[in-house]
Parts: C-alpha cells; sequence; structure tokens
C-alpha cells in the first residue's frame, strides 16, 4: 500500500490528487494484455469521491489505506464463486426440456462449456443448484386443482388451465404463478444433474423450490423473498466477492440468481455460451439489466482471466466502489452524504463521520436485498 501510494503522490504531499487518482485507475483498470480500459473524467471523478470521503479533494493517506484495503485489493485479487444453476436433466431432454420453448436452445450444450471452465479455470469456490421440487408443487399444471384461485386470476376454472398460462393462487402467500410440466421432482431422474456434468469434489449444492407453496427461480430466494437458501451465507463465509453464473434456464433461474446476486453485492459475470434458455427476448432483456446493474455479460473465454485479476473492468470496479460507499459516512461536503443510512435518533452525535468510518470499517459489507 505504502509504495503504491507513494509511487502515485507525485508532487509528494502526501495525498492524492484527482490528477494521481486517475493516473492510479488507468493503472490499475487494464485487460490481459495490460492495455488500459478507457475511462472518462465523470468516472474518474465518481470514484474520487467515494474515496475522499471528507470531499475536501484531495485524498489522504488514510483515506487511501481504506480504497486500498477495501478496494483495489479485492479488484486485483478477487474471490470468485462459480455457479452453475439447474443443470438437470428435465431441462434438457425431460418434461421440461428447453428444446420445446420459443428460443429452441439446446440444454445439452452448455455441458461441455461449463466442464471446460471446470478443467481450465481457478475458481476459489463452487455452487451448483438444482431444482428440488416436492410432489405438490405449485408451479406443476396438474397440480392446480389442489390450490384456490385468487379472484384476480384471469383464469378461474381450473379445467382450462394449460401448460404456460399464469394464474393468481389465494394463498397464503397470494401468489402469481406461471404454470409448468411437472418438473425436477425430489429424488427422480429429472431432477438429477446431466450425467456428463463434471461437478467438483468440494461443490456447495444448492437446493431450491422446495416449499410447496411458493416457486424459486433464483439460488438465493423464493420468489417472494420470503425464504431463502444457504447459498448468500456460504459465499460470505469464503470472502466471495465474484460470482459467475450460467447454466439453465438463462431468463428465468439463471437471470433470477444473477440479479440477487447484484442486489446482494456481489460483482456478477453473467457467462452468455454456458446458458441456453427459454425465449430470446427475455433473454436479451436479462443481458441488459445485468449489464445496466454494472455486470459484465461474457463468453467463457474471457473467464480465467477475469478470475486472476489479469483481466480488470472498470464496469466490475465501479460495482465494488458502489458496495464500498454503502460502508461509508460522509460529510455534508463529499456529494456522496446523501446515500449515507439514515441515523438512528439515539446514535451518538458529534463524531466525525468521515474518520469514524475509517477507523470503523474494516470491510465491504453488502447491501441485503
Amino acid at each position: 500500500m505504502d509504495a503504491c501510494f507513494k509511487a502515485f503522490d507525485k508532487d509528494e504531499d502526501l495525498s492524492l490528487n484527482i490528477n494521481e487518482f486517475t493516473e492510479l485507475l488507468k493503472s490499475l483498470f487494464r485487460n490481459e494484455k495490460g492495455k488500459p480500459y478507457p475511462i472518462d473524467a465523470y468516472m474518474c471523478n465518481e470514484l474520487f469521491m467515494i474515496f475522499n470521503q471528507s470531499g475536501d479533494g484531495s485524498m489522504s493517506k488514510a483515506e487511501f489505506a481504506y480504497c486500498w484495503n477495501n478496494w483495489v485489493k479485492k479488484i486485483v485479487r478477487p474471490v470468485s464463486a462459480f455457479i452453475v444453476v439447474d443443470v438437470q436433466n428435465d431441462f434438457i431432454s425431460g418434461s421440461l426440456s428447453i428444446s420445446k420453448c420459443s428460443a429452441g436452445h439446446n440444454g445439452e450444450e452448455v455441458v461441455p462449456a461449463i466442464n471446460k471452465l471446470v478443467e481450465t479455470v481457478p475458481f476459489n469456490v463452487y455452487a451448483y443448484s438444482l431444482d428440488w421440487h416436492p410432489a405438490d408443487h405449485l408451479s406443476f399444471v396438474d397440480n392446480v386443482h389442489l390450490r384456490k384461485f385468487h379472484a384476480s386470476s384471469k383464469i378461474q376454472d381450473p379445467s382450462r388451465v394449460k401448460e404456460m398460462d399464469t394464474v393468481v393462487f389465494e394463498g397464503p402467500p397470494m401468489t402469481e404463478q406461471r404454470l409448468w410440466p411437472r418438473h425436477c421432482v425430489q429424488n427422480s431422474w429429472g431432477a438429477e444433474f446431466h450425467k456428463d456434468l463434471k461437478v467438483p469434489k468440494e461443490t456447495r449444492v444448492i437446493h431450491k423450490g422446495i416449499n410447496s407453496n411458493i416457486d424459486s427461480y433464483s439460488a438465493f430466494f423464493d420468489n417472494k423473498k420470503l425464504g431463502f437458501t444457504e447459498m448468500e451465507s456460504f459465499l460470505r463465509s469464503l470472502d466471495v466477492t465474484d460470482c459467475y453464473v450460467c447454466g439453465i434456464a438463462y431468463d428465468v433461474c439463471v437471470a433470477s440468481t444473477a440479479f440477487h446476486a447484484q442486489e446482494l453485492g456481489f460483482r456478477t459475470i453473467l457467462i452468455d455460451d454456458c446458458s441456453r434458455g427459454i425465449d430470446m427476448e427475455a433473454i436479451n432483456e436479462a443481458k441488459a439489466q445485468i449489464i445496466e446493474d454494472h455486470g459484465l455479460v461474457v463468453n467463457s473465454s474471457e473467464v480465467k482471466a477475469l478470475v486472476q485479476g489479469r483481466d480488470r473492468r472498470l464496469e466490475l470496479g465501479y460495482a465494488w466502489a458502489i458496495q464500498c460507499r454503502k460502508n461509508i459516512l460522509y460529510p455534508p461536503k463529499n456529494r456522496n452524504s446523501r446515500y449515507n443510512p439514515v441515523k438512528d435518533e439515539n446514535e451518538t452525535q458529534g463524531s466525525d463521520p468521515a474518520s469514524q468510518s475509517l477507523t470503523n470499517s474494516n470491510t465491504v459489507v453488502a447491501a441485503n436485498a
């Protein structure tokens, strides 16, 4: 840290101004061949003001220490999780094969692409999810008669319901539900991983959709966020920074998992050629949302350099800076003060928020969804 600070403190005034910090950014955000990614003045200033906590236009060594420990080090040495979503028989060749859907995708194509990543990329963590439904699950079209429709449901006659229709169940909880063919029933062949999928022995297998009365597309939460899997706690326990997400179906369970990873503050990378989906319009919408929320959509050939910290993308750097910002209290002269958490009325008054955050904030705390 000291050597880095000294190298960029060109005027030797024991602080970094915006120009010096800009040079640091140019050095930090480079591709695997060492070529800097373009970064405009607006973004340089945005990042500078996040870490110049006092807002005085001069980043002190103490402020830089926070920046170094909570931001720079994590960008250079990320902790990466490979999250493989629902590569199961029923979605590939079984009752809910995505090959029958409008995109016409062959789900089996993800298997060799995922296996190659397992063989060649040094991920720190592996987490594979399984749709794991009880036999009476509300998402199965043949179970529609087991639950009462809510008055708002456009379909009220169970005998008129067909696959892919959307109904509203009375609950509790009241639930809008798209109806699917029976799939991924617990302990069935359809719920098993594809036979050729490589599952490293250290993989944490996450079961989702186990509550009969609510569906769960995401590997983090059910569709109403009333319940959650062990995914988040598992990733937090290993200090994961980056989630690489892929699998089936791209625009449903893969997308939902990626969205929740972003909501929880993980830098999120969607692996395009390791995912297959249902509807092309929905797939493209999912990609756009990931990018809008400062994530990446990449091909598998790009993953190794990203995981190794040799390819450092500005989008992911900014995403992590936003998480740092959530853990800093700013004085009014820093425009980031508008992001300060609302203070409890019993909180001690009169302390210097900038110095307090430097003293107390040793780790980046991600926002809860």
